[in-house]
């Protein structure tokens, strides 16, 4: 008996050892580090050193903190006991009021310099901050303090990277991004809720290297922010064939077509979501995987700014009034001629476009799907015949 329950703890342990082995992997594959990272990864970790993480709440929802809860790679419990010291968290700690300040004052001066600051929610600045008061100190105040002697300020979701939806006209409270309180390094993680995993990689990229990722020029990670959401999107083909959903639930919508039409901000949306997903629920887990268009909550100016049904702006991409049309006649087109005049004109990709219009009107029948209606197609191709 006692030979049987070794055995089972040896297999469990071996089991456990696997799965810490493949999220080494993950993570290192996720912030896009050459194969010989996963084995410092795994020394870091493995040596269980657990920095200490202070976690303070203003204006958001706590969305942030509801995406980390449903994560799976890890689970929140192996987090928080095996992976950081979570010493200060509203949501999640037990206690609260004085007995919650004074664990975060004592966790601040034990580890001085050392531990990391996650600022969830945007700061109401307006009228001297007092729209938001924590322990009898503001939004402002409290920044202030815990980020004076952190190691790094990790700034997670939209409202704290640049103000979100606190921030939106006419934002009576004054709210505004970490970085516009707090004049250090900021490290900016948005979404609406952001990727749990982009927030996870950046902490343990950090522990590993004793430093932050690389960053862009709005202080994101650029494992995860330096690529469109246009570029992998599973929808991208249809785009680039001119086949767009004119509104939910037409046969567009319902065949997986582009949602550029409808509003889509993939296009000058710069996240890995369409890569990494949400939820750990399978494929397809993510806005625009599920039928709805990306509000591009990533991005400041365009998240909860612009129009949910206003175009997006194209970047490093031809506009799709010069694709072919969904219904496209063979034998229909224009000359070379006609394109080598437009390509002159105008600019190269657009010739190269109604080159690609030639050869879908002239290599391709006619695509018909059941109860089209003519205002879901695109616009016409430019008459470009001389």
């Amino acid at each position: 008996m006692n030979g049987e329950i070794l055995t089972g703890v040896e297999r469990n342990s071996a089991q456990s050892r696997r799965a810490f082995l493949k999220f080494c992997a993950g993570v290192a594959a996720t912030l896009g580090l050459p194969a010989e990272a996963e084995a410092a990864i795994v020394q870091t970790l493995g040596a269980g050193h657990r920095p200490a993480v202070i976690w303070l709440h203003f204006a958001d929802c706590t969305g942030c903190t509801e995406s980390m809860l449903v994560s799976e790679h890890p689970a929140l419990d192996k987090l928080i006991l095996e992976l950081v010291s979570l010493d200060y968290h509203e949501t999640l700690f037990a206690g609260s009021g004085y007995q919650a300040e004074v664990m975060r004052k004592a966790s601040m001066a034990a580890n001085k310099g050392k531990y990391l600051l996650v600022v969830e929610g945007a700061i109401p600045a307006g009228d001297g901050g007092i729209y938001c008061k924590i322990g009898g100190q503001t939004a402002i105040e409290l920044l202030n303090e815990c980020a004076k002697d952190a190691a790094a300020v990790i700034a997670l979701g939209s409202c704290a990277s640049w103000g979100g939806v606190p921030s939106t006209q006419p934002n009576p409270t004054g709210c505004v991004g970490v970085n516009e309180i707090w004049k250090g390094p900021v490290v900016n993680i948005p979404g609406c809720p952001p990727n749990p995993y982009n927030f996870l990689s950046t902490v343990i990229h950090y522990i590993t290297y004793g430093r932050l990722p690389d960053l862009d020029h709005q202080v994101r990670p650029k494992f995860a922010y330096s690529r469109l959401i246009h570029e992998n999107c599973e929808r991208r083909p249809h785009f680039d064939n001119g086949r767009f959903a004119g509104q939910f639930g037409d046969a567009g919508h319902r065949s997986g077509w582009c949602l550029y039409k409808l509003g889509c901000k993939g296009p000058e949306t710069y996240a890995n979501c369409p890569s990494v997903l949400f939820g750990d629920a399978g494929g397809g887990c993510w806005p625009v995987g599920t039928g709805h268009p990306c509000i591009g909550c990533t991005e400041k100016g365009i998240g909860f700014e612009k129009p949910i049904h206003a175009l997006a702006e194209l970047k490093f991409v031809t506009s799709p009034a010069f694709y072919p049309r969904i219904v496209e006649e063979q034998g229909k087109g224009v000359g070379v001629a006609s394109v080598a005049v437009l390509a002159g004109g105008v600019g190269v990709a657009v010739g190269a476009s109604i080159a690609m219009a030639k050869n879908l009107g002239n290599g391709h029948k006619s695509e018909n799907l059941p109860n089209d209606n003519s205002e879901d197609e695109s616009e016409d191709p430019p008459d470009c015949e001389e």
